[in-house]
């Protein structure tokens, strides 16, 4: 999974960020906050129609998605509260974005693109759920192609390099195969283990 890969790559960058925003007092749940602002906003470049420059703000956005944790970490502070605040803010963080390239796409006249970004919403969403669910259960779930940093990377390069549509069809269908994926995953674990 590219998220640990991501972790492990870029800490020689996350950590001394990281440092900078405790020493300023800046919490991690406050940054987890400031992080899906700044996706919203992208998402609303990108409903504008300046779909290259909603890109580079989803990167801007997106790199407060791995200095949150590193600030819990590096405060001693990582709490059951901030895990889910960021694993909820990250959910209308993407949906934000996706839902700014469905409005522009819908003054388009016969794309389908609209469809796909709606596809690609439920699909994230579903990949998430499939996650959490399998965890509540007591498993782990983390299997599949396109999970939340994949997502990111696919949408920021389809919108920077002008290939939105690409991108889309990308997202549609690897989300629901990814949520398919995980669901076969669960099963293959508990089969028809009474509840």
């Amino acid at each position: 999974m590219l998220t640990d890969w991501f972790r492990k790559a870029f800490k020689w960058f996350l950590d001394p960020v990281a440092r900078f925003f405790a020493r300023i007092g800046l919490s991690a749940n406050a940054l987890t906050i400031i992080g899906c602002l700044l996706n919203i906003g992208a998402g609303i470049v990108v409903a504008s129609g300046r779909l290259q420059l909603g890109g580079v703000c989803l990167a801007i956005a997106s790199g407060f998605d791995g200095i949150d944790g590193a600030l819990a970490r590096q405060m001693g502070k990582p709490t059951k509260f901030g895990a889910f605040l960021d694993s909820t803010l990250d959910r209308i963080s993407e949906a934000a974005v996706l839902i700014g390239l469905a409005w522009w796409y819908m003054q388009q006249p016969g794309q389908i693109e609209e469809l796909l970004a709606y596809v690609a919403i439920v699909g994230s969403m579903m990949v998430s759920y499939a996650r959490a669910r399998a965890e509540g259960l007591g498993l782990t779930c983390k299997e599949g192609l396109l999970t939340r940093v994949e997502r990111c990377i696919v949408l920021i390069a389809g919108l920077i390099l002008g290939l939105s549509n690409y991108a889309l069809w990308i997202l549609a269908i690897g989300t629901v195969f990814t949520a398919i994926w995980r669901i076969v995953h669960v099963y293959r674990q508990l089969g028809d283990e009474p509840l």
